[in-house]
């Protein structure tokens, strides 16, 4: 075993660049961390050992191939965080990776400060992974915040329900009590109710519904998994129940919805010449209206 002082975060790079040119970004990182370049644009296996701590996948123009790559990768490794890094920018790409909630998403070139920041965080992460550094804390890879939003109502809100978001992340496929939930937060049932809906402008039920169905769209869009199995995975006991559900909240039945998205799929050669904005669109986890 390596002295721990020699150990070094693990990174899986994936070159989804047109010209392969992520080498000198990776060169960045090197010096303080272990960096493997992915050999084929697949999602690693989940059984493979040692894991990375992070995986890293680089554009220079996100395209439709690309972004459900991430996709795959997120749902066939959910543990494993994702940084994003991408040349071409926009407000719906920044979004979008939001919603499929990657660890990181940083626009290039890097900054000397952006650099710095990712590699503490990414220092913390292997402590926290790896138990070197036992210590309940957070892990800072965002941008740290004044004070005076620090001490704002609105975020004293946000951070009380923080751990919940973690666990609800984690367990939105099985059974959660709302009561549980609310003592963990130190809250009483109804005071949890009522600012959780405050802050997500959704019910606590309404929440795990719409995680349930944002998940059950993506495996109806990326997977060919029976709507029977579908519906066990994202925690419906009953395929029945999960049919008139998934009706009820998206539009369709399921089986619509799956027909309606491959029909609607642009022809390979057409993909090519799609605007970023038009591949986000395309995409199963893009913000709908409600």
């Amino acid at each position: 075993m390596k002295p721990e002082s020699t150990q070094k975060p693990s990174l899986l790079w994936f070159d989804l660049t047109r010209n392969r040119s992520s080498e000198e970004l990776i060169a960045l990182f090197r010096p303080t961390c272990d960096c493997q370049v992915a050999k084929e644009a697949v999602a690693p296996d989940k059984h493979a050992l040692p894991p990375p701590d992070m995986i890293c996948m680089h554009y220079d123009r996100p395209d439709m191939p690309g972004l459900n790559l991430l996709l795959d990768i997120k749902h066939k490794l959910p543990s494993i965080p994702i940084a994003m890094f991408t040349v071409q920018h926009s407000e719906e790409l920044a979004v979008w990776a939001m919603r499929s909630r990657v660890w990181e998403y940083m626009v290039l070139p890097l900054s000397s400060a952006e650099i710095r920041r990712f590699l503490h965080a990414m220092k913390q992460l292997y402590e926290l992974r790896h138990s070197l550094n036992p210590a309940n804390r957070q892990i800072e890879h965002g941008p740290s915040l004044p004070d005076s939003i620090r001490l704002t109502v609105e975020h004293q809100k946000h951070q009380a329900l923080s751990d919940v978001l973690l666990y609800i992340e984690q367990n939105f496929r099985e059974s959660i009590d709302q009561k549980e939930l609310a003592k963990r937060c130190g809250m009483t049932t109804f005071r949890f109710s009522r600012l959780f809906k405050e802050v997500h402008g959704l019910g606590f039920m309404d929440y795990i519904l719409s995680k349930r169905m944002d998940n059950a769209k993506n495996l109806l869009d990326n997977s060919q998994m029976p709507i029977t199995s579908i519906g066990y995975e994202v925690g419906f006991k009953d395929p029945s129940y999960f049919a008139r559900a998934f009706k009820q909240f998206v539009g369709v039945s399921p089986s619509e919805y799956r027909q309606n998205s491959r029909s609607a799929e642009p022809a390979e050669e057409e993909q090519s010449e799609q605007t970023l904005s038009q591949v986000i669109d395309s995409l199963p986890l893009r913000i709908e209206g409600r």
